[in-house]
């Protein structure tokens, strides 16, 4: 018995992962960066309605959730859907190190930009460096 198999079908499988489909979209792409004393995420929601974004924080987990719809109504035709529909979702494992309870969101060209404040306890901090009368040195911190 002679058995065919596609060629193709190990790059689609591989494409459906990085790219998702339409029932299951791919996960938001991320850029994570630090400056100064605060930490910021950028998330890429092109197309996505503000009110649909929803951002948690539990336990250092940062849970991002979004969704997309396509437009519907009466008068809406279908004429091509490559752009990926539905709900996309990411977490982050937050260090810490972070102040959550003082995270800043904001929705602007289709990215989301969270901005979260370094915990004063993670700062750098001068250590005072005391003399006693006998040559001695005592470190307070």
């Amino acid at each position: 018995m002679l058995m065919r198999t596609d060629p193709f079908r190990e790059i689609d499988r591989i494409a459906e992962q990085f790219f998702g489909t339409t029932s299951r979209p791919a996960i938001m792409h991320l850029d994570a960066y630090r400056d100064g004393d605060h930490f910021y995420a950028a998330f890429d929601l092109p197309g996505v309605d503000p009110d649909s974004i929803d951002c948690t924080v539990q336990r250092n987990v940062l849970t991002v959730r979004a969704e997309r719809r396509r437009p519907t109504g009466d008068g809406v035709e279908l004429v091509a859907a490559e752009r990926p529909m539905g709900t996309f979702s990411r977490q982050v494992f937050l260090s810490d190190t972070l102040d959550t309870d003082k995270l800043e969101a904001g929705y602007d060209n289709g990215v989301l930009t969270l901005r979260i404040p370094v915990a004063e306890r993670a700062k750098p901090r001068r250590v005072a460096v005391t003399t006693s009368g006998d040559g001695r040195r005592q470190i307070d911190a």
